[in-house]
């Protein structure tokens, strides 16, 4: 059986206490460092003022050519770790350097309002 598509999730929404450990989504950030021993890379994402940092396990996308302040897209599992934290097991991990981001966001953003739209006529349909 196939593991889910993956829902985008912005990189400010990846440590919020209502993404449950073991779901599938995906997500984007500028690789800030990599680690080959403990095979843990870090993406960072600027929003607002903030900056987030992502936490990712690259056990099953090695050997990567690891491009530092490169854009990633990673496709994986959440899993939490001790003190709150979420790491982020990769399945796929992606360089898009050269992407423009904000048509991304906003893409995202799109996506998410045709499936609430879809899901609302879907219930409405089965009453």
């Amino acid at each position: 059986m196939l593991p889910d598509a993956g829902t985008y999730h912005f990189p400010w929404e990846i440590n919020s206490a209502l993404i449950p450990e073991g779901k599938t989504l995906r997500t984007f950030g500028r690789l800030h460092s990599y680690d080959v021993v403990s095979s843990q890379a870090i993406l960072t994402a600027q929003h607002t003022s903030v900056q987030y940092c992502i936490q990712v396990c690259t056990k099953f996308v090695e050997p990567f050519q690891a491009q530092l302040g490169a854009l990633y897209i990673v496709l994986g599992e959440t899993e939490h770790k001790e003190g709150n934290e979420m790491v982020i097991k990769a399945r796929v991990l992606t360089c898009v350097e050269g992407i423009n981001l904000q048509l991304l966001e906003k893409a995202i953003t799109e996506q998410r309002k045709y499936f609430q739209e879809r899901e609302k006529q879907l219930e409405g349909n089965a009453s």
